[in-house]
């Protein structure tokens, strides 16, 4: 890429695209959403599964596993989420759990090397993504570890190695429509590698901040209802905030006024780049709360036990369309609180 089309930035507590806040002059139920930031989780857009004993699970209806098609389906169906109004995908090197949630993790689905050399064709398939997403308008929320798939990296030079690769990749690539997320809940017990918890972490964020400048903004994320400690708030450039187990939109609202409660905090956006509560017809619900409270929300959807094909967006074999009515019904809400009816 010579030039890039999208470059997100932030400005106070605004997220900002191309140096105009996002949804700029729009405002829902009273609140000027303008900086918000709206995304879906997307965490196995670009994997693959390299245990030969399970990839065969992720078998499509009509042909073999293929991590090729699971990127390009997933680069074709941008453009429909944007005109929805959707702003941001959040994307994961290793992955993320294609069950929602998981006891066990047989699959092998991270994208380095032992040693934390960032193997080729995962490279491949994010620039594939990248350049989509960039042509489109679009952020990409881009995580580096996950969980049990970060054990796979033997020592901590090796974690280190995994992210230094990452971040040289995406500078050298001059992308500018990329959100650094250090880990998915970096304080899940399945970490292993101290400098990803949350007493180290903060190292790893100003790792990112010092290599590229600033240029990249970033963050990590917590477990669903964990406000992060003072220390992270005030490292990260954007607060991440999960809402996984909030099981009432006041939680939602809560959260938030902890986060701006906090003496770490600096004004910065806040996002809630997960949550697996839905309930979009209801007067109130989740992302609805966020919204209020002048917070980003993105939807986490996997498959449920004898659902289908197209339901679920982390869920494989993906269908990512918006065929489920789940997926329906936030696309809806989503058109409706940034002013993109749906064509």
């Amino acid at each position: 890429m010579t030039q890039p089309r999208t470059v997100i930035g932030i400005e106070g507590d605004r997220f900002t695209r191309n140096g105009v806040p996002t949804h700029a002059g729009r405002s829902f139920r009273g609140t000027d959403i303008s900086g918000l930031l709206f995304i879906s989780r997307m965490a196995n857009a670009i994997v693959d599964d390299r245990n030969q004993t399970t990839r065969g699970v992720w078998a499509y209806g009509d042909g073999a596993w293929d991590p090729a098609r699971n990127t390009f389906e997933f680069g074709a169906a941008l453009p429909a989420y944007r005109r929805h109004g959707l702003d941001a995908v959040a994307i994961n090197m290793q992955g993320g759990s294609p069950q929602g949630y998981s006891w066990n993790h047989p699959w092998n689905f991270s994208g380095f090397a032992a040693d934390g050399t960032p193997l080729s064709d995962t490279l491949g398939r994010l620039d594939h993504v990248l350049e989509r997403a960039d042509e489109v308008g679009m952020t990409v929320n881009l995580g580096v570890f996950y969980g049990v798939a970060a054990r796979r990296l033997v020592n901590e030079a090796a974690v280190v190695r995994a992210l230094d690769a990452t971040i040289a990749h995406v500078m050298a690539g001059g992308w500018r429509n990329v959100l650094i997320e250090i880990g998915n809940e970096v304080d899940n017990r399945a970490f292993t590698h101290d400098i990803i918890k949350p007493a180290r972490c903060v190292e790893l964020i100003n790792r990112v901040r010092e290599a590229t400048w600033g240029r990249l903004k970033v963050s990590t994320s917590f477990n669903g209802g964990v406000v992060p400690p003072e220390a992270v708030i005030a490292a990260s450039d954007y607060v991440l905030l999960h809402g996984n187990t909030v099981e009432s939109p006041a939680g939602i609202t809560a959260m938030v006024d902890a986060v701006r409660a906090s003496p770490g905090y600096r004004g910065q956006p806040i996002l809630f780049n997960e949550d697996d509560h839905y309930g979009f017809d209801a007067e109130d619900n989740n992302m609805l709360a966020a919204v209020a409270a002048r917070a980003g929300w993105g939807l986490f959807d996997y498959r449920r036990i004898r659902e289908g094909f197209a339901d679920g967006y982390q869920s494989l074999p993906v269908d990512w369309g918006i065929r489920s009515e789940r997926k329906r019904g936030f696309f809806r809400l989503l058109a409706e609180i940034t002013g993109n009816p749906p064509p």
